[in-house]
């Protein structure tokens, strides 16, 4: 009888375990779906501890529901750049790295690969040279990878107290998740894939601090000529 009864309240208390955490998802996706739509943050935190730790599920359950797959990853994403962004400014620029996606690259681009990621040589042929020089001129290190296995170089190797990174919906969340000591900010891409993807270069530099040194005067043309002639025609 003793062992019975144990067993029952066990097996209650492990059915209301699970209820909670049913619940507890089920908020999260709906306070994601106000995050996104009506663009209001509540209960920040209580949304980042639970999508990490039960990101898999949350997916799963918002895809059953008929939500967009990259709900909970954009969610991640914006509560992330909304916990973060005051630290984040607090920062110096020269304690900050860029880490730039390799597929942004043309499909002509002849940037050599070393150990931590693409040399871009700034040729023009896509936005990456213009990001890269406009970062680096207030003072963020840059990084093009092709991979995860190179941003844990980048950790490894390199001292810097904040990041920003630019990639697809689920590989910004899980990369902002992993570097969450360092105040991650993100900037999604426009166009996804695994080739000749897009960045709004605008949101970059925005998210960057850019303009707050160099104010944009003209928002319909504030892309410096100079940044994006090709090798050869500086040499001529």
């Amino acid at each position: 009888m003793l062992f019975t009864s144990i067993f029952e309240i066990l097996g209650e208390s492990l059915v209301l375990v699970i209820g909670l955490i049913l619940i507890l998802l089920f908020l999260v996706i709906i306070l994601g779906q106000i995050l996104i739509h009506k663009d209001k943050l509540i209960f920040p935190k209580l949304v980042i501890f639970i999508s990490d730790i039960f990101y898999t599920p949350l997916k799963w359950i918002s895809i059953k529901l008929g939500f967009d797959e990259n709900m909970i990853d954009q969610m991640g994403v914006d509560v992330r750049n909304q916990i973060n962004k005051n630290r984040f400014k607090k920062i110096d620029n020269e304690r900050k790295i860029l880490v730039l996606p390799h597929c942004l690259r043309s499909s002509s681009c002849k940037a050599r690969l070393d150990e931590t990621g693409l040399v871009c040589n700034v040729c023009g042929k896509c936005t990456v040279g213009e990001i890269k020089q406009k970062a680096e001129k207030i003072g963020y290190k840059v990084f093009i990878v092709p991979g995860s296995s190179f941003v844990k170089k980048i950790i490894k190797d390199y001292e810097f107290d904040s990041v920003v990174g630019v990639a697809c919906y689920e590989d910004l969340n899980l990369t902002m998740m992993k570097m969450n000591k360092f105040s991650p900010q993100g900037v999604l891409l426009s166009k996804t894939g695994c080739f000749e993807t897009d960045v709004n270069v605008d949101k970059v530099l925005k998210k960057i601090g850019y303009y707050d040194v160099y104010p944009k005067i003209n928002s319909d043309n504030n892309t410096d000529p100079n940044l994006c002639i090709k090798n050869e025609e500086i040499n001529s």
